[in-house]
């Protein structure tokens, strides 16, 4: 008996410790799956797993450059919202039902040597030299589906640091909020937002970065938030048409009721 309590005692301790140490070990490893994904380092303030729910709260989130930029920060995320299925995960198929990235800033940088810290992503090298991201071709790569996909852009900061002395800075309140669909492709995702940052700003014009070259890589994503603003600008239109004909027939309604006291100002008589 005093055997067995000593087993579930450390069973207890072992699981306790477990508990504690989770959002530790998941955190370290989130930080090098993005760096893996994306060639740049990634730092997290704090990440809470929920075991009774299945949602994981990333905060504060900072997508650093390369050590030969003079800014530090890339990303800047406050908060990343991630709805998991965790029979899937033990399963080695990481499935995400729902995602919410929300990007506070997104910053551009050209060094003084002219060289863009874009330029450091792996999707962007693998767009130039035009072949398929790396992971691709590994058959040991977990699958990753995410099913809804919610992305928002505040901020994008372009700032030019090769004419020597401060920054030209330029900003762009693009206030981006967008959902995509069936997103399977971590390489595409880093893509996107590269994509849907910078298509709102001048900036590729400014640097004569490939847009269109990227963008290109990332079509199927962009073809499910299209089909949604196509819904959405169809149900618009539906409301705004449903809402004229009842101001129509409202107006028509007050016109023959106008058209009735004129002719008979003082009521009908008895």
């Amino acid at each position: 008996m005093k055997k067995f309590l000593t087993i579930l005692s450390v069973v207890v301790v072992v699981i306790v410790i477990l508990l504690f140490a989770k959002d530790i070990i998941i955190k370290t490893s989130v930080e090098k799956g993005v760096e893996f994904v994306t060639g740049l380092k990634l730092n997290i303030g704090s990440l809470n797993i929920g075991i009774l729910k299945p949602i994981a709260d990333i905060k504060n989130l900072q997508l650093f450059n390369p050590s030969n930029f003079p800014d530090r920060t890339m990303v800047d995320m406050p908060e990343i919202y991630v709805n998991y299925d965790l029979p899937a995960i033990i399963g080695g198929k990481i499935h995400l039902p729902e995602v919410r990235l929300a990007l506070k800033e997104f910053v551009v940088l050209k060094n003084a040597q002219g060289k863009l810290n874009l330029d450091a992503l792996k999707s962007v090298q693998a767009q130039k030299e035009g072949k398929s991201a790396p992971q691709k071709t590994s058959g040991k790569a977990p699958q990753i589906k995410i099913d809804a996909l919610k992305l928002s852009i505040g901020k994008v900061i372009y700032k030019d640091y090769s004419k020597g002395g401060a920054p030209d800075v330029k900003e762009f309140n693009i206030n981006l909020n967008e959902s995509y669909t069936n997103v399977d492709d971590p390489q595409a995702l880093a893509s996107l937002i590269v994509v849907k940052a910078l298509m709102h700003t001048s900036i590729a014009a400014l640097t004569n970065f490939d847009l269109k070259g990227l963008q290109g890589t990332v079509g199927g994503v962009l073809g499910s938030a299209q089909k949604m603003a196509s819904t959405a600008v169809a149900t618009a239109q539906a409301t705004i048409a449903t809402a004229q004909e009842k101001a129509q027939g409202t107006v028509t309604q007050a016109q023959e009721t106008l058209k009735n006291v004129l002719k008979n100002p003082f009521g009908s008589s008895k």
